[in-house]
């Protein structure tokens, strides 16, 4: 049987449509998983009812759809910060990041968190990047636990430099889940994200794909798959032959064309270049 990649689409796109109308458009699109940016459910996710996380999870299999995960962990509330100077913020913080592991759980099994968070995480407070980047590690480390025991995995994002001065390559990323050392600490690869880049994506890929958890798929100027002149063919390649058996999935900035045409043109794309890899 040809190997066959697991296809997801963030829900973000449909802004505030039905949630169920929005699973709904993401499977009739050909994707099988749905990732979800926390803030579209609510404005404090953490009070999100238990009646009302386990209708989101009937909801996502009712139609046919598994989920994936999280991304966009701290758009809201408002005022969240993990590395500040300010102790008890960045503990309230990290406590905002407990509870969306425990949300993370309940929508779902063996899902992941997405910390990408730019706003939230770069230098501030007169603090250094080294500085910053410490903190963060401190925090990762202590919801580490929570997440392991939920089985639940964070995934530290490279972001770069025009978006954040902490976590800047995904060397740098790899190189804080080895420090933390705990399975539920992984990370992953954006397409988008990987501007500053100096290898070849896929060449990054092959090289750190033991902790490589995720892939969003975008084009590299945050476009929908197709919209662009990526070539998404040898990051594809090196996946299919690493069996790699995560998420594909499609974190589209540019909502413009409407969700529905993002959604179905990407896919399409997706799969003509799966279609033109070496047999």
């Amino acid at each position: 049987m040809p190997f066959a990649f697991r296809h997801a689409m963030c829900n973000e796109p449909f802004g505030q449509r039905p949630f169920a109308e929005t699973c709904r458009a993401i499977r009739q699109a050909g994707y099988t998983g749905i990732e979800i940016a926390p803030f579209t459910l609510a404005e404090t996710p953490a009070a999100i009812s238990p009646a009302q996380r386990a209708e989101y999870r009937s909801t996502i299999t009712d139609e046919g759809l598994a989920f994936a995960g999280l991304h966009w962990l701290m758009v809201s509330p408002k005022g969240l910060h993990v590395t500040t100077p300010d102790a008890a913020l960045r503990r309230r913080s990290w406590e905002h990041i407990r509870a969306l592991i425990d949300l993370c759980a309940d929508l779902g099994p063996s899902g992941v968190m997405v910390f990408g968070s730019p706003q939230q995480r770069s230098t501030t407070g007169g603090i250094t990047p080294a500085e910053a980047t410490r903190h963060f590690i401190d925090g990762l480390a202590g919801v580490a636990p929570d997440a392991a025991a939920r089985e639940v995995t964070i995934l530290v994002e490279a972001l770069p430099a025009n978006q954040s001065d902490v976590v800047q390559s995904l060397a740098e990323a790899v190189q804080i889940v080895r420090e933390i050392d705990s399975p539920a600490i992984r990370t992953m690869f954006d397409v988008h994200n990987a501007v500053d880049e100096s290898d070849p994506h896929a060449v990054l890929v092959d090289r750190y794909f033991d902790v490589i958890r995720h892939v969003h798929v975008n084009e590299m100027d945050g476009r929908h798959c197709g919209a662009g002149s990526y070539d998404f063919k040898p990051l594809f390649a090196t996946l299919r032959g690493r069996a790699y058996n995560g998420w594909i999935s499609l974190e589209a900035f540019d909502f413009s064309p409407g969700a529905e045409r993002l959604a179905g043109e990407s896919r399409r794309y997706l799969e003509s270049q799966i279609a033109q890899l070496p047999s």
